[in-house]
């Protein structure tokens, strides 16, 4: 026999138990974090944190930067969590925003099941300047009802509507009740176990109290593609870091740039 047909024939043997192995090998996880406007509805498993930074800048150069970290309580069925916003508008400086403390429920969702539920309860503590245009002046109440949809192994979309009421003062003085809706959804197109493609669309109506006493509402639309990937450490870490371009209007100045950054890890 010759020394090529014997170096086929050892190269078939070894094939079935290095492909077995390569199949035992669990896959990386999936990325099921927060799209970059949108919840998703996936709560803290277990033993594990997250970390999530997000920084948003408007074409004026006003920016919008938050920090989240999100505990299972003491499983995924409930979560806990804070949210710390820092922003600069204008002239008026930079400081801190009202700082939000939120519970999830995981009402529907375990393991590789297609549907997730899982509502938010937020206070938000009026933490922010109502002077500098920080801060509502009193404190509000935010619900988020999150749906997570596994279309199939490759999309995946996620779909949230919402209120917030808050107990509004401007700086002024004036005192009033606002009330604030948003609906919108997302589409996470799978790639890869850590690349997607991004595409968020995100309606807002949002309600603020002028020095005069009346109401003011505000209507928006964004538009936001973007991308995400991640980082997975033998130690169970895992860094996603994204970007995306909010838009919502049709000139250069209604475009934004979107940065975010999460690392997720056991603790203990």
């Amino acid at each position: 026999m010759s020394p090529l047909r014997v170096a086929l024939l050892g190269a078939l043997s070894l094939a079935p138990p290095m492909h077995a192995q390569e199949s035992a090998k669990a896959p990386p996880p999936r990325i099921e974090d927060n799209s970059f406007l949108i919840e998703e509805a996936y709560n803290q498993e277990a033993g594990v944190v997250q970390h999530i930074g997000t920084f948003r800048r408007s074409a004026d150069g006003s920016w919008l930067s938050t920090f989240t970290q999100e505990w299972p309580a003491p499983a995924q069925r409930h979560q806990l969590s804070y949210t710390v916003p820092v922003q600069s508008a204008g002239g008026a400086g930079t400081g801190l925003g009202d700082l939000a403390l939120n519970y999830r429920y995981q009402a529907l969702g375990r393991d590789e099941e297609r549907l997730w539920l899982a509502p938010r309860l937020s206070l938000l503590v009026p933490t922010g300047s109502t002077r500098d245009g920080r801060g509502a002046g009193g404190p509000g109440v935010q619900v988020n009802v999150p749906l997570s949809i596994t279309v199939s192994p490759f999309l995946v979309t996620h779909w949230n509507a919402g209120a917030t009421l808050s107990r509004a003062r401007t700086f002024g003085g004036v005192r009033g009740t606002s009330t604030s809706l948003n609906a919108g959804a997302s589409a996470i197109v799978l790639l890869s176990s850590n690349f997607n493609l991004m595409l968020e669309g995100l309606y807002e109506r949002n309600e603020t109290l002028s020095d005069v006493g009346g109401i003011v509402v505000e209507r928006r639309m964004t538009i936001a593609p973007g991308l995400r990937a991640a980082i997975n450490l033998a130690s169970g870490m895992q860094i996603v870091p994204g970007v995306g371009m909010p838009i919502s209007g049709r000139t250069a100045d209604d475009r934004d740039l979107f940065l975010y950054f999460s690392v997720e890890h056991p603790f203990r």
